[in-house]
């Protein structure tokens, strides 16, 4: 159920009904006709820009659109009044019934309340995390895991069908280095000195590795060439360092559905097809570019180059795909796995990038235009960076990653669900602080806090309720006398209630999961707000001694706050709590 699209189609009906009364000339273009929340709530309960949107094509003044719809809609039992503003925006105000009904909705779909169909069933891909498989996950890892898994989990709830994509970044010059670094690991569990020269990885974790070398090798690498040992020292350590990133993403609950090999492209003819396909289109010459903006002629060897032409697709400059010298460049590969994942059929892409990426984006977007021929859009999302604090100072960097701090340390400290809402406390092209004493604070400036304390107060009235000798259950509760329910306070909490389900298509249409963590927190804010009212005033105490038919409907509300706290949470990866302690 979503109300604003049941109040919206009313206002269409409406519309008709005056055209064919030739109040409006017909064939109008309605897609911008809108009903959602007025910006002052003292304005009503919802408001449409139909007259506003609708007059210029009709050729009437706003006002006299919005009068007659204005007339045609307080004949409907739901709307309790229908008010001009302005030049001509009309604000609504909805009878109490509605908003009973609606608690008594969200009761009867339960965890489905919210759920929308927008996606279709349609497929879309969420590429995120891929980090190099070079060492364990950093705060900025964490945050990209968060918000990708986050933003998966809110696209299924909207009717998407969903991918989780890891794409192992195996193919370049990084794993060699963690090769050579962990050949000096296996050196050292020989007992000899390691020697960890500059540009190579640092870190402790590796010390395993070497370990596990050794265990599996013995000494057959030891005092030999590197072309003797470097493929399958890269092979082995890659794999461990795999299976520590999988552990990493399983302390956050972060499961992915495929992993994706770069060096799979290479040597297989799928980079080779991906151009060759794009040279199909005239899309791939050879020439020269021109200089970098701050280079001078001094300093710029011009050189003839493989170029993708994305200047056709949106980007700034042509891209180079294979060098003078005849390698491949970074951008290469990329093109063929996202060609790729077109081929699999998907119809919608999203990658999830650190913020460094922010070149990267026109001439991936412009790659994924011309390969899939403008069917398939690709969204790029990209994840700035989290400062950690504690005790008023800069979080100090982890040992044993050698230069910074790792998922582990912040997931260990904080727990998997406190990080992950904070993750998303902020938008996810905006900086973060993230500051382990504020973020375990019990306070309602903690909004992880705030909105697990509400949902512990949901279920504290239910277990009042229950050692009452009230039945407390769904099926009961919706079908209590939902009209005891007319207080102002309560209608408000109703209202916030009924914005979930729009809240869920704004949120999956943009792809801004952050959306969800700031509507919990309104919606506990209300909540605590009615709670705390009842301190003050017994009647709108949610259970009613001697007086079970109004406690059933109090708590209905009640409940139904929780159901949608619930959801919300699932959506952003955070179990519930029903108790705080």
């Amino acid at each position: 159920m979503n109300l604003f699209d049941d109040i919206r189609a009313l206002v269409l009906t409406a519309l008709d009904e005056i055209e064919a009364a030739g109040g409006l000339p017909a064939g109008l273009d309605r897609g911008a006709v809108t009903v959602e929340p007025p910006r002052d709530a003292a304005h009503g309960d919802m408001a449409t820009n139909a007259a506003m949107v609708l007059a210029k094509p009709a050729g009437l003044p706003p006002r006299t659109i919005a009068e007659a719809l204005a007339g045609r809609l307080a004949a409907d039992p739901r709307i309790a009044s229908a008010e001009v503003a302005g030049p001509g925006f009309l604000n609504l105000r909805l009878a109490p019934g509605v908003w009973q009904g609606l608690v008594r909705a969200v009761l009867t779909a339960g965890a489905g309340y919210g759920r929308s169909a927008l996606g279709a069933g349609r497929r879309v891909n969420v590429e995120f995390v891929s980090a190099n498989p070079t060492g364990p996950m950093h705060v900025g890892h964490t945050r990209g895991a968060v918000f990708g898994d986050a933003l998966a989990r809110l696209l299924a709830f909207a009717g998407w069908d969903v991918t989780r994509e890891y794409y192992i970044n195996d193919g370049g010059a990084q794993v060699e280095v963690l090769a050579r670094s962990a050949y000096e690991r296996y050196r050292e569990a020989h007992g000899l000195s390691p020697e960890i020269a500059e540009g190579l990885y640092p870190g402790d974790y590796l010390i395993e590795v070497g370990e596990a070398l050794k265990a599996e090798y013995g000494d057959r690498f030891l005092n030999r060439p590197e072309s003797e040992w470097l493929d399958i020292v890269r092979e082995f350590a890659t794999e461990r360092m795999m299976a520590m990133i999988r552990d990493d993403l399983a302390l956050l609950g972060v499961e992915m559905d495929v992993y994706s090999s770069e060096r799979a492209l290479y040597g297989t003819g799928r980079i080779e097809a991906a151009l060759d396909t794009l040279r199909g289109m005239g899309l791939i010459y050879e020439g020269v570019l021109e200089p970098p903006k701050g280079k001078t002629p001094e300093d710029w060897e011009p050189r003839e180059q493989t170029l993708f032409r994305s200047t056709l697709h949106g980007d700034d400059v042509d891209r180079p795909v294979k060098k003078s010298d005849g390698s491949w460049t970074y951008f290469a590969p990329d093109i063929a796995y996202h060609y790729e994942k077109i081929t699999r059929g998907f119809d919608a892409l999203i990658d999830i990038f650190g913020a460094d990426h922010g070149g990267y984006v026109k001439r991936m977007k412009a790659a994924v235009a011309a390969l899939s021929q403008g069917r398939v859009p690709l969204d790029i999302k990209l994840i700035q960076l989290v400062k950690l604090w504690k005790n008023g100072e800069p979080f100090k960097m982890s040992k044993r990653a050698g230069t910074f701090v790792t998922l582990r340390d912040v997931v260990e400290q904080a727990g998997p669900d406190v990080t992950r809402f904070v993750m998303l406390t902020r938008k996810n092209d905006a900086a973060l602080d993230f500051d382990f004493d504020k973020v375990l604070e019990q306070s309602k400036d903690n909004p992880v806090f705030y909105v697990q304390y509400a949902n512990a107060r949901v279920n504290s009235v239910l277990r009042r309720a229950a050692e009452a000798g009230l039945v407390v259950d769904d099926a009961t509760l919706a079908a209590a006398d939902l009209t005891r329910l007319s207080h102002p306070a309560e209608l408000a909490l109703a209202r916030k209630l009924a914005e979930w389900p729009r809240l869920v298509e704004i949120a999956a249409r943009a792809n801004e999961p952050h959306r969800v963590a700031f509507y919990l927190y309104e919606l506990a804010s209300d909540f605590h707000g009615l709670w705390n009212r009842g301190n003050d005033d017994p009647a709108l105490r949610f259970v009613q001694e001697g007086h079970p038919d109004t406690s059933r409907a109090k708590i209905a509300l009640a409940r139904s706050v929780g159901v949608v706290i619930s959801a919300g949470l699932g959506i952003l990866g955070v179990k519930p709590v029903e108790e705080m302690r």
